[in-house]
């Protein structure tokens, strides 16, 4: 089963796409955060088989929600009744900041920090 992975900006959205075994996670795209973005993820989960999703959570040092969960939040609401898809949370801790350490930074910022978080979900679930 193909995964999703998303890091969710106020700004903009990266998302990441896993192979069919789900080995290994790999940047697709940035988006806009907008009102099409909805629309855009469901078509996207549509054409790539895309069986869940996993969302990065946002935590400061303390464990506590940063600022963006709550927006988060709603949107992974929205995106369930979308897509009807299940949609994981995998902790996000420095995931933009070790994506600009690799690669420097880049228009594949977030997309490259949501390939390291889906990374991260499917490492830890691997059968």
């Amino acid at each position: 089963m193909r995964h999703m992975g998303i890091d969710f900006g106020k700004k903009r959205v990266g998302v990441a796409l896993s192979d069919e075994a789900g080995n290994f996670a790999l940047p697709h795209s940035v988006l806009p955060n907008d009102a099409q973005l909805v629309g855009r993820l469901k078509t996207l989960t549509v054409e790539q088989k895309v069986g869940a999703i996993v969302m990065g959570e946002s935590k400061n040092f303390q464990q506590q929600d940063n600022p963006i969960m709550k927006a988060a939040l709603a949107f992974k609401t929205e995106l369930e009744r979308a897509t009807c898809l299940p949609i994981h949370l995998e902790p996000e801790f420095m995931t933009s900041a070790e994506a600009e350490h690799l690669q420097g930074k880049n228009a594949m910022l977030d997309a490259s920090a949501a390939a390291l978080i889906l990374k991260s979900y499917l490492e830890k679930h691997r059968a």
